[in-house]
């Protein structure tokens, strides 16, 4: 029988929670980190003798109706490592950095942990204790409200990530601009899926800046992308790589790095001045179209070709498409966020889905919420559990207005980073100093932290850490005087709804003494504010969530059992009434329309329009350090193995992929004098690390791209893995974000590449920063 698109025999793939089949005990479940993802797919876990033996995607799951990445169909190798974490350890602090780890309890740890929170609350005061956490994976709701319920601490925020650039710029300036999300439409809102009569498939799917089959970002799997272009979507792919899906663009535009809000700007510049605007809609639902006009009106094809290097008609030719075809989809990721520009760049393309009129109908770009209007976010417990005097005490929010409205309840991660080089002395409010840090399901040396020597020094210098995670990492082996074992996927009760439906996931399984994150925050919160748990076990805890924060009218064991559960979904809710609180039609703004002006960033010292500025470091902004560090370097770029810095100790995937990879065009290496497979040092005035080089044709020839999150585990855990050996993040740079406080230029920078020798490879970057005090250059501060 077809289903969703795919052919399954449903006598063996069944619609129920379990059932035997042979020796097997089938379970229908949803696999979401750890190991990490953004997702949470429907799978069947195989179970014989209590562990897991084999796992298949699920077919009668639409969410990815029985597909599975190369990661979840190697599950079991992560379930099952021989190096993970099997019980909570205990470190001295004057070990930290050595392998001298002591096996305890886990009332042991919590008793560690409740009489140090108590200690630094009583003399330091809560918000001296911050909570940290990484990107996507199963944290990213239940530490928020770990750290305000039970720590109590208005500090939260993510690991060092500069500028927040992961999701927060854009779903800021979303939230300013028309009171929601928005999230392209690839039938995912419909139990029907592809085959449903409401959904209609997309003319034009435009993809900026992300390579969604790799990188699966902010709860959509890329492969529905695919499934439309099966049934005749076309794309217009914007990326400086090229890649499959660029590869098959019916228009690829390939932009300087770091250029996004100029390109954009030109195509808002083609669509207003050819008048191809949907003025229907503008005049119904938008604000300030007359000074996005004018903002972009200097924004020639001509100008932008210059900036952006692309050729000036293939901005013009892919502005008409995107402009005419119906409906059109926009799809967005990460490397958005990734540039000093974020905000503007934003700003920008959200005005090219509002004037084209993409917003909410089918096929086009969808406002969004979580299903049943469940709040599951990184704000989880703020409201409810930090008073007003600690809300003020929060890291940024006074120097950096939008942390101020509520869109956001994360700390600053450049000002949480000041204030530990500084003692708190630096702090955009009440001086006080970092005296604890909660690290869970984030590894930012090796990952997310831009600058990494700098914020190693910075996180050892914090008295007390706690981390928690699946395996021994370099974060951990650097800093962590407690070091708590994570349970995975198959080991833990949770809920999963990003966006769209809610997704039950069961425990089945246990592995040593691994607890699952919801339990561990749990048992935190009971330990240390026990009036604010609502419950002990975590099945109170989502029956909380749906009873009192959600519009479900079910309990946790319905959803168990059903697995799956779709809402009611309703397209063109601005017409229906279905967004503002107060029940009357349009969006839930100020003015109830699409802000394309935004008259609160003004009032705030920002521009209520769209802008362009020149990344910081570049060949025109700097053009000194141009001649000595001569190829523009972005980061970053996704593979289809590794979700960040996880899965590097697993032998199959490794197999795949084992060494980190620098893309380089063929005709730059020959002027180098380099090949595909050399080891390059990627270098510019911070630091250095190396990687492999490998051949990208279509990638320009003023331009590199090298990857992230590598560390080697099979090497010495007291050398930190050598994490900072091939860690390119060590030419990356804190505090020098965007005006909004918003982006940072992890993808717009400058650098050189030349061959590792013997002769230059004697002090590696790992014995620079650890045996030698560190690169030496001028660190960059706030303004």
């Amino acid at each position: 029988m077809v289903v969703k698109g795919n052919t399954y025999n449903l006598e063996l793939y069944k619609d129920m929670y379990t059932w035997q089949e042979g020796d097997y005990q089938v379970f229908r479940t949803t696999q979401w980190s750890a190991p990490g993802c953004h997702n949470g797919c429907g799978v069947l876990f195989y179970v014989k003798d209590g562990k897991v033996e084999k796992i298949e995607g699920d077919p009668q799951n639409g969410w990815n109706c029985g597909t599975l990445c190369m990661r979840c169909l190697d599950i079991l190798e992560s379930m099952y490592d021989e190096n993970r974490l099997k019980y909570p350890m205990k470190r001295a602090y004057e070990d930290r950095g050595k392998n001298k780890w002591e096996r305890i309890t886990w009332d042991e740890a919590y008793d560690i942990i409740e009489e140090k929170v108590r200690y630094i609350q009583k003399n330091y005061g809560h918000e001296s204790i911050i909570a940290e956490i990484g990107t996507g994976r199963n944290v990213w709701w239940q530490v928020p409200w770990g750290c305000f319920a039970g720590l109590q601490s208005p500090n939260q925020t993510g690991a060092f990530l500069s500028g927040d650039s992961c999701y927060s710029p854009r779903s800021s300036i979303l939230a300013l601009m028309s009171g929601e999300y928005l999230t392209s439409d690839m039938s995912q809102m419909l139990p029907d899926r592809y085959e449903s009569k409401e959904w209609v498939v997309p003319e034009c799917i435009t993809i900026w800046g992300c390579n969604p089959i790799m990188s699966n970002g902010d709860g959509y799997l890329g492969h529905w992308i695919v499934e439309a272009m099966k049934r005749g979507s076309e794309l217009v792919m914007v990326d400086p790589r090229i890649n499959w899906l660029s590869a098959k663009a019916k228009h690829w535009l390939r932009l300087r790095p770091g250029t996004d809000a100029a390109l954009a700007m030109a195509i808002l510049n083609v669509m207003i001045k050819e008048k191809l605007c949907d003025y229907d809609f503008i005049e119904k639902w938008t604000y300030g179209f007359d000074d996005i006009a004018k903002a972009v009106e200097d924004m020639t094809p001509a100008r932008a070709s210059e900036i952006c290097w692309i050729p000036e008609q293939d901005i013009i030719d892919a502005a008409r498409f995107m402009a005419t075809a119906k409906p059109m989809a926009m799809h967005w990721g990460v490397a958005i966020d990734q540039q000093p520009s974020a905000t503007p760049t934003g700003q920008a393309l959200i005005c090219i889905a509002a004037v084209t009129g993409q917003i909410d109908n089918p096929g086009g770009s969808l406002v969004t919420r979580s299903a049943y209007n469940i709040s599951l976010f990184s704000q989880e417990g703020f409201e409810d559990n930090i008073t007003e005097e600690q809300k003020e005490k929060r890291l940024g929010m006074h120097k950096y207005p939008m942390r101020g409205t509520g869109i956001s309840a994360m700390a600053h991660t450049d000002v949480v980073l000041e204030s530990i080089e500084t003692d708190g002395a630096s702090n955009d409010c009440e001086q006080y100093p970092i005296m604890m840090q909660w690290m869970q399901g984030c590894n930012p040396i090796a990952n997310m932290a831009a600058e990494a020597p700098r914020v190693y020094e910075a996180i050892c210098k914090v008295p007390f850490n706690v981390v928690v995670d699946v395996v021994m990492t370099p974060t951990a082996m650097a800093c962590a005087d407690l070091l708590l074992p994570a349970a995975m996927g198959s080991e833990r009760d949770s809920i999963r709804a990003w966006w769209w439906p809610l997704r039950a996931i069961t425990k089945i399984t246990d592995y040593y003494e691994a607890h699952g994150d919801e339990q561990i925050l749990l048992d935190l919160v009971n330990r240390l504010n026990p009036s604010a748990a609502p419950g002990e076990e975590v099945k109170d805890w989502v029956n909380d969530l749906l009873a009192n924060h959600s519009e479900a009218d079910f309990d946790f064991d319905y959803l168990k059992e059903k697995v799956i559960v779709w809402p009611e979904w309703h397209y063109y809710k601005h017409e229906k009434g279905l967004l503002r609180w107060d029940g009357e039609p349009g969006f839930n703004t100020p003015t109830g329309k699409i802000e394309l002006r935004v008259d609160w960033l003004e009032a705030n010292g920002l521009s209520p329009v769209p802008f362009y500025e020149e990344p910081h470091e570049s060949p025109y902004s700097t053009p000194e350090l141009y001649k000595e560090y001569p190829l523009v370097l972005t980061t970053g770029a996704r593979s289809y193995e590794y979700f960040h810095s996880e899965h590097r100790n697993l032998p199959s995937i490794r197999a795949f992929h084992p060494d980190p990879l620098v893309e380089v065009n063929p005709e730059t290496c020959k002027e180098l004098g380099l090949e595909e497979g050399d080891w390059v040092w990627i270098e510019n005035q911070r630091s250095r690390c190396r990687q492999r080089i490998k051949f990208n044709p279509g990638l320009d020839k003023r331009v590199v791209a090298a990857e992230h999150g590598w560390w080697f585990p099979e090497s010495d855990p007291e050398r930190l893995f050598n994490v900072f050996d091939s860690n390119i993040n060590n030419l990356t740079t804190q505090c020098d974000i965007g005006k909004s406080g918003y982006g940072a230029a992890y993808k717009c920078l400058l650098c050189k590449i030349y061959k590792c020798t013997e002769e230059n490879s004697v002090i590696t970057p790992t014995a620079q920063v650890l045996d030698k005090g560190g690169f030496k250059y001028e660190r960059k501060r706030l303004s």
